[in-house]
Formats: C-alpha cells, sequence, structure tokens
C-alpha cells in the first residue's frame, strides 16, 4: 500500500516545482489519510524530497535546452558572440588609432 502511494504521488503531482513545504504538506495529509505509521510518512515525506530534486534538475535540463534551442534557431546572438565581435572592434580601433597619430606625424 505504502509503495503504491509512493508511485501515484511520484506520477500524479508536479514534484518539479513544488517547494519542500508543500511536499511535506502532502504527504503528512496523505499519510494522515492512508493511516501509514509514523515511519512509513517520514520514509514517503525522504523518498518525495528526493524526487522533487530530481525532478526539478530533469525539468531545469529541459527548460534550458529548449531556450537553447529557440535561441539557436532565432539566430540570436550569444553572450560570447558579442565578446569576440566587442574585441575585434578594439583591435580594429586601435589600428585605426595607430594609422592616424602616425599620419599626423609625416
Amino acid at each position: 500500500m505504502f509503495d503504491l502511494i509512493r508511485k501515484a504521488l511520484l506520477t500524479g503531482v508536479g514534484l518539479g516545482i513544488m517547494t519542500k513545504e508543500k511536499i511535506e504538506e502532502l504527504a503528512a495529509e496523505v499519510s494522515k489519510k492512508a493511516d501509514l505509521t509514523e515511519k512509513q510518512g517520514e520514509a514517503l515525506i525522504a523518498d518525495l524530497l528526493v524526487e522533487s530534486e530530481k525532478a526539478a534538475r530533469a525539468l531545469d535540463s529541459k527548460v534550458s535546452g529548449a531556450v537553447q534551442s529557440a535561441l539557436e534557431k532565432m539566430e540570436i546572438a550569444t553572450k560570447h558572440d558579442v565578446t569576440v565581435l566587442e574585441e575585434r572592434i578594439a583591435e580594429v580601433e586601435q589600428r585605426l588609432a595607430s594609422d592616424d597619430s602616425g599620419a599626423e606625424s609625416k
């Protein structure tokens, strides 16, 4: 029974977006209604918290991947692209400045 309740909660609840407090409240409520022992209730909370962390990391990874994919499709410059261009502009400005100073001294 305990395992069935645990699996139902893991599949039926968006654990990746729930706070620790909400998970603890949910587990306490389920434990009370399912007449679980205190030890089983604590185990349920611990399992749900671990699974919540895993779900949150998986969700973060998926969202990051989706955002990266969307940015690539939109062909938006990345911070690295902008930094490279800034460095190239600085080099060109230095060359122009040195060419100007060389031309003025002649």
